[in-house]
């Protein structure tokens, strides 16, 4: 009986077959000779190990060759007693090989084996990004149909980025400075600032999310007629001049403070008359004077605004004018103090504004010169009124309007001091534009009549032509003129005179020499009409400013002012000269 092969494997994992005895081999030779299953013939070819089929020829291009069987990147692989096999096949006389039947063979290079890092992966892999250092700019996304092309990332030959720039782009060229833009590898480009319009103006500082500015100003110098006498007296003085402002920066709603003072101080008093009449002026000339408001808006909506301000005025009677008593030791101080309150509507290109005021002003006793005081209380009054504005854009740089108001007054004492009743209710309306040119030509300008009725029959009505303009010109970067216009209904203590109407007209021309030299030059006339008592006054006043900014906190300042009163009473006119110098420190 004939036994089949027995095989195994050894203790190191290899395949073992059995060799049978010679006697056997014989008679398993006679049996394949003579048998009817014809086996195939065993040749060097069936042990070579490069033969991978009987379809294949040895000398065919498609067969596989050992170099195939050991490249690395093949996608055919041994499996282990393969390997083994093929490793002893050199030293071991075995005949026999091991069969690949059950297993999936690989052919070639995997799929997107090799391709770019950038571009369409089938296998979905991760790309590899570029690596940038510190303060590198990185390439924006590439933008939408019909935007420009980006600059591409700079990169070498090899497709890295590139960290130092080749010399052909240097070559022949003025070297920059490394703080310019552009030259510093690996930082992004900088940005040319925007150019300071006032590049020795204020800079401020942030309280909270207001945006604060002070200053304050140190004058001194001389005046030939402090007092507006008709016989000047001139005397040395100084002026400190505080301001504050502070801006809310606020994405809704705003409010703004603007506070201005100041205090005139002189050496010494006025000399009384030889002949032992009053002065028309005080002998103490010291002068304060504080003008303030608050404004604010709260912003309902986009189109409904609520408004409020809070205002306060100090100060005296101006020198020369008739209301200052004979005999004064020192100038009364009166203050007025009020508010408004109203609503801001835009219907559409439509705006409609309405408001109501409230404002008392009180003044100080007169201190006179032989130790006695006299009482103000007639000149002290509450001033009740209500204004509205309508306005229409017609276009961006043209806004018309229209504005009314109309208010009362009620004075402490219902008969001033030499008899007459100095209620009265009055107001005015106008009709005016304002106008925006490209920032060359802006500002507002009106016309319109004002009227103030008495409760007594003895006092006719004030009244007369209302102009007022605030208007800016920038005839040049360096040259800027500016035109003001205002007038006012003021109240007199003079005996059977229902007010005075006074009109004030301005031109000022500021022009920069230098950036840190300017000069400003002022034009001002005015006229004073008291209604009742035929008296008319004129005022000129022409004055020129020097500032040297020294720094953006220090300026140095120096003024030189001509003022002339023309009335039409004897005695009454006066002409003085002002010239100060000094420093103003703001932040």
């Amino acid at each position: 009986m004939l036994r089949r092969p027995a095989s195994g494997q050894d203790r190191r994992g290899r395949l073992v077959r059995a060799v049978l005895p010679c006697p056997a081999v014989a008679v398993l030779a006679l049996t394949v000779t003579t048998g009817c299953a014809a086996a195939q013939t065993v040749t060097p070819d069936l042990f070579s190990p490069n033969r991978q089929s009987q379809v294949i020829t040895q000398d065919s291009p498609l067969r596989r060759t050992t170099a195939d069987a050991m490249d690395p990147l093949s996608g055919l692989k041994l499996p282990d007693a393969d390997r083994d096999r093929r490793s002893s096949s050199s030293s071991s006389s075995s005949t026999s090989t091991t069969t690949r039947i059950g297993q999936v063979p690989t052919y070639g290079l995997p799929a997107a084996n090799g391709a770019s890092t950038s571009g369409y992966d089938s296998l979905n892999r991760k790309r590899q990004k570029p690596k940038y250092y510190p303060g590198q700019a990185k390439p924006k996304p590439p933008a939408g149909p019909g935007s420009p092309p980006t600059t591409p990332v700079p990169l070498n030959a090899t497709g890295q980025l590139r960290l130092s720039i080749p010399p052909s782009e240097t070559a022949n060229k003025t070297p920059l400075p490394p703080a310019m833009a552009g030259t510093i590898v690996g930082q992004p480009p900088r940005k040319r600032l925007k150019i300071d319009d006032d590049p020795f103006g204020a800079v401020g500082d942030y309280a909270g999310l207001f945006m604060v500015k002070t200053a304050v100003e140190a004058m001194a110098g001389y005046d030939t007629n402090p007092g507006r006498l008709y016989s000047p007296q001139g005397r040395a003085f100084y002026m400190v001049a505080p301001e504050f402002l502070a801006v809310s920066d606020w994405e809704r709603h705003a409010v703004v403070a603007d506070l201005r003072g100041s205090f005139t101080g002189y050496g010494s008093g006025l000399t009384p008359n030889a002949d032992g009449t009053p002065l028309s002026a005080p002998l103490d000339i010291d002068r304060p004077n504080f003008t303030g408001h608050i404004d604010g808006r709260l912003d309902v909506s986009r189109d409904t605004h609520l408004l409020g301000q809070a205002r306060l005025l100090v100060s005296t009677d101006n020198p020369g004018s008739p209301n200052v008593q004979a005999g004064l030791a020192r100038y009364p101080i009166y203050t007025t103090v009020g508010g408004t309150f109203g609503i801001d509507q835009n219907f559409n290109r439509m705006q409609v504004s309405l408001g109501g005021t409230v404002d008392r002003t009180d003044y100080q006793w007169s201190k006179l010169t032989d130790g006695t005081s006299s009482s103000n209380d007639d000149r002290n009054f509450t001033q009740y009124g209500g204004v509205g504005r309508v306005s229409y854009e017609l276009n961006p740089a043209v806004k018309p309007f229209v504005e009314v108001e109309g208010d009362s007054r009620f004075h402490d004492l219902y008969l001033d001091r030499n008899g007459y009743a100095r209620n009265s209710s009055g107001g005015y309306v106008k009709a005016g534009t304002s106008f925006e040119f490209t920032r060359i030509l802006f500002g507002e300008i009106s016309i319109g009549y004002a009227r103030r009725d008495y409760v007594d029959p003895r006092l006719s009505p004030l009244e007369g032509l209302l102009t007022t303009a605030s208007l800016t010109w920038n005839a040049t970067p360096l040259t800027t003129a500016k035109f003001y216009s205002d007038t006012q209904l003021g109240e007199t203590t003079l005996p059977g005179t229902s007010g005075v109407l006074s009109r004030t007209y301005t031109v000022e021309v500021d022009h920069d020499f230098r950036r840190w030299l300017t000069g400003i030059g002022k034009f001002t006339y005015g006229t004073l009409d008291y209604q009742g008592d035929n008296r008319n006054d004129t005022i000129y006043s022409v004055s020129g400013d020097l500032i040297y900014k020294m720094t953006r906190s220090l300026w140095i300042k120096g003024t030189v002012r001509r003022d002339w009163l023309d009335s039409n009473q004897p005695g009454q006119s006066s002409a003085s000269t002002v010239v100060m110098l000094g420093v103003r420190v703001q932040n």
